[in-house]
């Protein structure tokens, strides 16, 4: 798991959050996998990219989720940054023989229908481009329910963290 709070746990403990979800199911299915959430709270692209390699050497893994760009988007960082270090994560990946699955997200909507537009279809692009499996979403009938919400309406609280790995699950299970 490559991700920044949103998978990382933020504000909540971090064996309710929905990696350790993930790692609860997976165990529970006797399916053999370890899951490593190598998440960051206030990673972008670039800071992930620039630590996805070490991270790859160690861990191996059969299957990389990246959940990342929400930072970038909110510090206005160019679109163009952020597509190219999220290819660069996706190619290094699959050059490592990882299956990825790529997680989408929407920024607030004081950024404007436009930019959030181009936002959420830049990930639409990467995923058709490079053939990765998608979750268009990763809050989905989370971030607009304000009891799903911590404080800062950013981050899911604990009751969400169910939810979050719902949306996840039906597009990791056959990478799986």
């Amino acid at each position: 798991m490559l991700g920044d709070s949103l998978s990382a746990a933020y504000g909540i403990d971090s064996d309710a959050g929905w990696v350790a979800l993930l790692r609860q199911r997976l165990a529970a299915d006797r399916r053999g996998y370890r899951v490593v959430n190598a998440s960051v709270s206030g990673d972008t692209t670039r800071t992930a990219r620039n630590r996805l390699g070490p991270a790859l050497a160690q861990y191996q893994p059969s299957v990389v989720i990246v959940e990342l760009g929400g930072n970038d988007g909110l510090r206005g960082l160019a679109f163009e940054e952020m597509e190219s270090n999220l290819e660069a994560i996706i190619a290094m990946s699959q050059r490592q023989g990882a299956r990825v699955l790529l997680t989408g997200i929407r920024l607030p909507p004081n950024y404007g229908p436009a930019f959030n537009t181009r936002f959420e279809a830049l990930f639409e692009r990467l995923a058709q481009k490079w053939q990765v499996a998608l979750v268009p979403r990763l809050l989905a009938s989370i971030d607009d329910r304000p009891a799903l919400m911590q404080a800062d309406g950013i981050h899911p609280n604990a009751a969400a963290q169910a939810r979050i790995l719902e949306n996840v699950w039906p597009q990791l299970q056959p990478l799986l």
